[in-house]
């Protein structure tokens, strides 16, 4: 049997379609409407809420609870102040990812992590010889996703509060209907947005006061068909989507870096030993093999692929997740993890992992797209990430 989430007698209800999908255990919402488009438009234009309790969740507290966490991550933790909040991957001995998260600090000696896996091992098989605590609040924590240009303004009437101060990164304890929360500004699809974390036997109330305050502003619950979009639009990585664990690749091909996921800004230069950190410099001082990179298709070469065969081109309404062929001077060269045609910047875009000799910005390629049962390929080009970033995210 899946679990539900703290927000499942709320969210249930609103499923027109009954769209679901597993998530780390967890039944979420791909869509409540039938379509997504009104869910994504949300996101970008008023505000969506979005379920992410299915984030593992551990708290890491104690005197060496930095300590540990510097050990384990690329990031130097040893900078991040108390409420502040990092993002960081965390390899393997050998410079290979494991998995990616937030670090937030939530006072001098305790600090929350969250993950796409679990990681409770991992972390205690880093931790002999400190003074620290290790605790899966997983299940009792629940954790909800405001996000779009509107977000702060719902806040702001929810909790009575001016989040106007709130870094981009930072987060703050505060309290929504009477309940205790903390909320940061964070989130996964590129945008103005908070993430609310919440026991979860406020839960409820958390999510009724959010919608009341929401109303006149236009929020909308939102699954994970809209964020997929928002989160390639933004350029993100995704888990067993973009990239492999380095615990569960069946072949050192299916291993990444930090530096082939283009996520070279967390890997510090300057902290102490950590996993990994000798062959992390070794791969800075040589370069990596492997970019992570953008995809724009040409829309008249698009365009004419379907008009080949009498047809208007397809585009996708949700995000595709699997592996397209990526091409250049007609051989493969690299490929696609996952792709969406972007209904705000109306491209055909993919996030691609290309040999560094062919990832510079601007580099011509060819990318796969299967019309009427027949593989083609379509003119491209590479393109920096994110495909979008607009100001208000960080303002």
């Amino acid at each position: 049997m899946l679990l539900t989430t703290p927000f499942h007698a709320r969210t249930a209800p609103l499923v027109q379609g009954q769209a679901w999908r597993r998530w780390a255990g967890y039944a979420v919402a791909s869509a409540y409407q039938l379509v997504p488009d009104v869910e994504y438009a949300a996101i970008r234009n008023s505000a969506a809420l979005l379920d992410i309790s299915p984030l593992y969740k551990y708290l890491i507290s104690g005197p060496d609870a930095g300590r540990l966490l510097d050990r384990m991550v690329t990031r130097d933790v040893s900078r991040c102040r108390v409420g502040q909040v990092l993002y960081s991957p965390w390899c393997d001995a050998r410079g290979k990812v494991i998995d990616d998260g937030t670090i937030s600090r939530l006072d001098e000696t305790t600090f929350r992590l969250t993950s796409a896996e679990p990681n409770l091992r991992w972390l205690s098989l880093n931790a002999p010889g400190l003074d620290v605590r290790l605790e899966d609040v997983s299940r009792a924590v629940g954790a909800l996703a405001l996000q779009g240009p509107l977000s702060r303004s719902i806040l702001e009437d929810a909790t009575q509060a001016d989040l106007s101060g709130l870094k981009y990164f930072r987060l703050v304890h505060t309290s929504i209907a009477g309940a205790p929360v903390t909320i940061s500004r964070t989130g996964y699809t590129g945008d103005l947005g908070f993430e609310i974390w919440i026991g979860q036997d406020h839960a409820i109330p958390v999510w009724d006061a959010l919608m009341e305050s929401g109303l006149r502003y236009g929020i909308t619950p939102a699954g994970i068909w809209a964020l997929d979009l928002a989160r390639i639009e933004a350029g993100l990585v995704m888990l067993d989507v973009d990239y492999h664990s380095a615990h569960r690749a069946a072949i050192p091909a299916q291993e990444s870096t930090p530096f082939e996921l283009s996520l070279d800004w967390t890997v510090s230069r300057e902290k102490g030993p950590f996993n990994g950190r000798r062959s992390l410099a070794e791969e800075r001082a040589r370069g990596p093999a492997w970019r992570f990179v953008g995809i724009a298709a040409d829309w008249d070469s698009l365009e004419s692929l379907y008009a080949g065969v009498g047809l208007p081109p397809q585009l996708p309404t949700i995000a595709w997740r699997s592996s397209v062929p990526v091409s250049r001077g007609g051989r493969q060269i690299g490929y696609a993890t996952s792709g969406c045609w972007s209904p705000l910047l109306k491209q055909y875009l993919a996030l691609a992992h290309l040999p560094a000799s062919h990832a510079g910005p601007g580099t011509p390629v060819r990318i796969e797209v299967t019309v009427e049962h027949r593989r083609l390929q379509a003119d491209a080009r590479v393109t920096a990430l994110p495909f979008f970033d607009p100001p208000r995210k960080r303002d």
